[in-house]
This record gives C-alpha cells, sequence and structure tokens, in this order.
C-alpha cells in the first residue's frame, strides 16, 4: 500500500502534541498547542465552521467553536487528531484526506517543532513527500500571494542541479524564492522568518514581500 503522507504527519504531530502538553508555543499567532489541537479538530468535525477560515464575514463564528473545542480536556482534542477524520466528514472521503491534508498536517507540524526553545533543524523528508509539497507551492500560490504586490518566482536548490526560478506569481518587479521545497511552502504560507528560504530582487520589492500577508 502506498504511503499516506497526510497520515504519518498527522501521527507526528499528534505524538508531538502528546509530547509537550497544551501549552507550548506555535508559529501560529497568539496560539498554544491547545489552541492548534483544537483547529484542527473543529476543521475536521464541525463543516459548519470551515468558511470562516477564507470569508473573514464568517470568521468570528470560526473562532467560537474552535474556542469551546479548545475548553474540553486537551488530551482529547489529540486524541481526535490522531484518530483522523470520521467516516461522514469530507476529508474521510477517499483521496480527500491525501489530497487536503498532507500541506495542513507538515505545516503545522513544523509550526510546533520550530516554535519551541531553540526551534528545530528541517527534517529529512522522503522524496515523494518533496514531491508534493513542491507541487503545492507551486499550486497554491494563487492564493497564498493574492494580496502581494510584486511578481513571485520560486527556485527549488534541492536537486542537486541548477534549477531555473519558474514564475508563479505576476507583478513587476520579480522576487525569487529560492529553497528546499518544504520550506519554500513554509514561507508561502506565512512562515516567513522560520522558512530556510533565500529572497533575492529589487530591494524595494523584497521589503514588500516581506511585509505582505501572504497564505490564507
Amino acid at each position: 500500500m502506498p504511503t499516506s503522507h497526510a497520515r504519518a504527519e498527522r501521527a507526528a504531530l499528534a505524538e508531538l502534541l502528546r509530547v509537550l502538553g497544551p501549552d507550548a508555543p506555535t508559529l501560529c499567532e497568539g496560539w498554544t498547542t491547545r489552541d492548534l489541537a483544537a483547529h484542527l479538530v473543529v476543521r475536521e468535525r464541525r463543516p459548519d465552521s470551515g468558511p470562516g477560515l477564507v470569508f473573514k464575514p464568517l470568521a468570528g463564528y470560526t473562532e467560537r467553536v474552535r474556542l469551546r473545542q479548545a475548553a474540553k480536556p486537551y488530551e482529547q482534542s489529540v486524541r481526535l487528531v490522531a484518530d483522523g477524520p470520521p467516516t461522514l466528514s469530507a476529508f474521510g472521503i477517499p483521496g480527500v484526506d491525501a489530497a487536503a491534508n498532507t500541506m495542513e498536517y507538515f505545516i503545522h507540524l513544523e509550526d510546533v517543532r520550530r516554535a519551541q526553545p531553540g526551534g528545530a533543524e528541517p527534517r529529512e523528508l522522503d522524496p515523494a513527500l518533496t514531491e508534493i509539497l513542491w507541487k503545492r507551492a507551486k499550486g497554491s500560490s494563487r492564493i497564498a500571494l493574492r494580496r502581494v504586490p510584486v511578481g513571485v518566482a520560486l527556485r527549488r536548490t534541492d536537486t542537486g542541479a541548477d534549477e531555473p526560478a519558474q514564475p508563479i506569481h505576476k507583478g513587476t518587479p520579480v522576487v525569487t524564492l529560492a529553497g528546499h521545497p518544504a520550506e519554500l511552502l513554509l514561507y508561502l504560507f506565512g512562515r516567513k522568518e522560520h522558512a530556510r528560504v533565500e529572497v533575492t530582487g529589487d530591494p524595494d520589492a523584497v521589503q514588500a514581500l516581506r511585509a505582505a500577508d501572504t497564505g490564507l
């Protein structure tokens, strides 16, 4: 059976949440591990709260649902994260877990790892997972960079070859991000200060990218 990277990332995150407990920091601003665990639970088990993740007028309701989950025992939230989506959840449909959760759980596992005292070095990733993250970095750029006023190109540095930069966001001047696909994905989704990415281009354009709100 092919490896499910979504399940592997989920299992690793759930175990780390157990080890760290409910009050550890994360890279999600204002959230502890308790908050992040609650977010993951309601994302998969409360579809009524989902629209607020991307539609600001409904964000207040989504946050109230998340806070109610966060008020429950932390161990319960972590167990539900580990158990995965229920059968009747859209995330439980075969194929949807891999498509929707591989990136989600990779990013949130890094949110927890890299927020701990001393930070954490990038992991050695399965090459197949690296390719998935590279596709996600390119494919999700329209959403992640929708508020960015300059052009953006990505250049991967993990192949041992002099890879050309691939334009992913229209605009001028163009800023080039170079790094491992996993690091590029983290940068695009707002983890700029913690992603191992080289940023080059016109200084004003680079500053505009760094200052822009990226990700969801």
